[in-house]
Parts: C-alpha cells; structure tokens; sequence
C-alpha cells in the first residue's frame, strides 16, 4: 500500500464535484437511503423518548434535571442514540458505494458490518466530539477544522476494519487536504443542519399543537428528514474517503467495495 502521507499537490480534492455527486446521489436513491436509516432513527427517538419523555427527546422541549437519576438517564440517552447514529452512518456509507458503482443494494450486509464495528465507532466518536469541543473553546475554526482532520473516521472503520486505528487513518489521508475537506463538510452541514433544524421544528410543532396523540407521528416525521440529512453527510464523507484513496494510494471506489463481498 502506498504511503497515505505523500501527498501529490497537482490533484485537487474537488469540492464541487464532492458535493455535487453527494446531492446527485442522495436525490437517485432516496428510497434505499431511508430503508436503509429511517427504522434506526425512530428505534432511536422511541428508546429516547422512554428514557426522558417524548417531547425532549424530539427537541420541542428541554430535557428536567431533576436530581442525579436523571442525569444518569440523560446520559443514557445520549450512549443510545450515539449507538444508533452510528450504525446509520456505517451503513449509508456502505450504501453510497454501491449507489454510486449502480450494484445492487445490500441492507443486511450493511447492518452485519455497521453492527460488528459499532463499539470503536462509538468510542471514536465521543473522543472526537471531545477534540472537537476542546479546540471549540479556543475559536470557533479550529474546533471545525479539528473535525476535518477525523472527518472520514467511519469509512475508515468499516471499510478497512482498523478499530481505533481509523483515527490515524483519517489523520493520514485528510493531511494535505484539510481546508478542502473543511470547505467540503462546511457546504454539505449547512444543509444537513437546515433539515435537522426543520425536523425538531415539524416535531415540536405537532406535539406542542395536537397534543401526545400524534407523538409517533412526530417521531416518524422527524426521522424521515433526518435520514435525508444524515444520507446526504455519509454519502459526501463516504465520497471524500474514496477521493483521498484514489489520490494518495491510487485506489478506485469499486476496489474499495469488495471488502463487503
């Protein structure tokens, strides 16, 4: 394999293309894509909603702290609803490969793979949440640019099968490129910020308006609109991966792939 650090200055990343293909995608496939996380999601706001009630758990109201206990029960909602993002994420960015190759698609395979990498996929994620917010504190920039450099961890994860490793992974092939990758993830999270904002807005306007009656509706709503915008940011990260590989290690997208066969 070639060294992911020698970086050939003469190909860009193509941010256009990037993300112009993640919408191109998202839009050809929308069916699969919520097959392949709406029922995930709703798993997700339903255990949620159990644990700190509905409406918090859909964003139409604060979550009550009422004592240690629910602290706990907060985080507690928080480790299941990382669990189940992140089996979301590791399957959409599976489904993106073969979407973009036109195969036909695979959901148990993508379920079989998000599942078996689920706990260094979780892990990383909060430690990254963590740089994140660290490097926050300071400027708003750097905490941005931060997750630029462990943007493309998930694909790392389930295409690669590294464990913890993917962190280095993605450190590896993101040098070099990191404002690109930052001006790449910046275009494709104001979108997907746009959708979840419109989600917790529909969600909280049926429960606070209708009443608990509809609360599964809500859920539902809501889980529709965050599959489109958690496809749209796993198709652009699945895309960005694929991209450095090619660049740096001269590895195409359907070589990429046939670790799931």
């Amino acid at each position: 394999m070639t060294d992911a650090t020698a970086v050939s200055p003469h190909q860009p990343l193509g941010v256009g293309s990037i993300v112009s293909e993640s919408f191109s995608i998202l839009f050809r496939n929308l069916i699969p894509v919520a097959i392949t996380s709406v029922v995930p999601i709703l798993l997700g706001l339903i255990v949620s909603g159990l644990i700190i009630g509905f409406p918090a758990a859909l964003g139409a109201s604060e979550p009550e702290f009422f004592g240690p206990n629910s602290v706990l029960l907060y985080i507690l909602t928080v480790v299941f609803q990382l669990v189940f993002y992140a089996i979301v994420v590791a399957s959409l960015v599976q489904l993106a490969y073969d979407a973009k190759l036109g195969r036909p698609f695979r959901y148990g395979d993508y379920a079989k793979a998000a599942i078996a990498t689920i706990v260094p996929n979780v892990v990383i994620m909060v430690l990254v949440t963590i740089l994140v917010g660290l490097a926050a504190i300071a400027f708003v920039i750097p905490g941005l640019w931060v997750y630029a450099v462990y943007s493309i961890v998930i694909p790392a994860l389930v295409i690669e099968r590294v464990g913890f490793g993917a962190m280095g992974r993605s450190q590896a092939l993101t040098k070099g490129y990191r404002w690109p990758v930052f001006g790449t993830i910046f275009l494709i999270g104001i979108c997907a910020a746009i959708l979840n904002m419109a989600a917790v807005f529909v969600a909280g306007l049926l429960s606070g308006t209708l009443g608990s009656s509809v609360i599964l509706v809500a859920a539902v709503i809501q889980a529709i609109f965050f599959s489109v915008a958690y496809g749209l940011s796993s198709i652009a990260v699945a895309l960005i991966y694929a991209r450095l590989r090619d660049i740096k290690e001269g590895v195409s997208v359907d070589t990429l792939v046939t670790v799931f066969e």
